[in-house]
């Protein structure tokens, strides 16, 4: 996790990081600004990231999910986890791989160039 933050916030976005589901869910509700992006793991404790995503869109429904996962997205498309055709980044990636990733699914989804917000 703490990769991931640190990648993103040298390229210039700004990051919201939660410990665990009932943070993410306090922050999306408290934090005043935009927030163009969630980057979740899908398995996780207690909370799925679909599950996740779920609460957090419903919350804000512009919210643009980025899922990532040890697992191959074929893999975890085959267990029903995820739909064909979701926002999907395989770990491990590089830093490269990371922004590149996260720059493609804000275009994909028509946010602004300059705004930079994960």
């Amino acid at each position: 996790r703490s990769l991931a933050r640190d990648v993103l916030v040298e390229s210039g976005y700004t990051v919201l990081e939660a410990a665990n589901s009932e943070e993410a869910v306090r922050m999306c509700q408290e934090h005043d600004s935009p927030i163009s992006l969630l980057l979740s793991d899908v398995v996780m404790p207690k909370v799925s990231g679909p599950e996740l995503a779920r609460r957090l869109v419903g919350l804000r429904p512009d919210l643009i999910v980025l899922y990532m996962s040890g697992y191959t997205a074929d893999a975890i498309v085959q267990h029903g986890v995820l739909e064909p055709g979701t926002a999907f980044i395989e770990k491990p990636f590089t830093p490269a791989g990371l922004t590149g990733k996260v720059r493609d699914v804000l275009d994909a989804a028509g946010c602004l160039a300059g705004a930079r917000s994960a």
